[in-house]
């Protein structure tokens, strides 16, 4: 299973690199056309609006997979192991349900009600364009259930091997002058002249 997710990180990065460049020559050329050239393209407001859809909901999935989401763990990593195992199951499984109902229900849903609803420059549909909700949803709800198998075996810590020295140097008044202090020696300040205007 660590092989598939490995696949498919690599993918989904693939991918999502592919859409962002997609998404700055787009955008690009809606300025230029529209600036240089005074003849507006009709079909980049729509293709820029797509491919930010896709992207936005790809590379999100991609962050959710790579653990790089905004999390509040201060309080959780102060907790005895199996509680904090326990705590970050309880996340991810109610992230699995998320998914699920909002992302792959819904997502499907919505597609299908406007799968006939067609874009007015170019030969897609706005169903087509929310089919990346379901797809998401997929892509994250594999994720979420690695990561509890990988929790409940010990394979995978509850929330990554984030290190806490920056916590401890935020709490620990010693340890913060003590990084001080090496980044002066690592990069000491070039002491200012001596004034002699007063001098004068």
């Amino acid at each position: 299973m660590a092989l598939l997710k490995k696949t498919l990180d690599r993918i989904l990065y693939v991918i999502v690199t592919i859409l962002f460049a997609a998404l700055v020559v787009i955008v690009v050329w809606q300025v230029f056309s529209r600036q240089v050239l005074n003849d507006p393209s009709t079909w980049t407001e729509e293709g820029a609006r797509i491919t930010f859809v896709w992207l936005g909901l790809f590379a999100a999935a991609l962050v959710f997979g790579e653990r790089g989401h905004v999390a509040v763990e201060f309080l959780v990593r102060k907790l005895p192991d199996n509680s904090e195992r326990a705590v970050a199951t309880f996340v991810q499984v109610v992230i699995l349900a998320f998914a699920v109902i909002v992302f792959i229900y819904g997502g499907y849903r919505a597609s299908q009600n406007a799968w006939n609803q067609e874009l007015s420059a170019l030969p897609f549909t706005m169903g087509q364009m929310y089919l990346a909700l379901p797809i998401s949803g997929v892509l994250i709800a594999f994720y979420s259930i690695y990561y509890i198998i990988g929790m409940a075996l010990k394979l995978e810590e509850a929330y990554g091997d984030h290190s806490d020295e920056d916590v401890e140097v935020a709490l620990d008044p010693e340890t913060a002058e003590a990084a001080r202090a090496e980044s002066e020696l690592v990069d000491p300040v070039t002491p200012r002249s001596p004034d002699t205007s007063k001098e004068a």
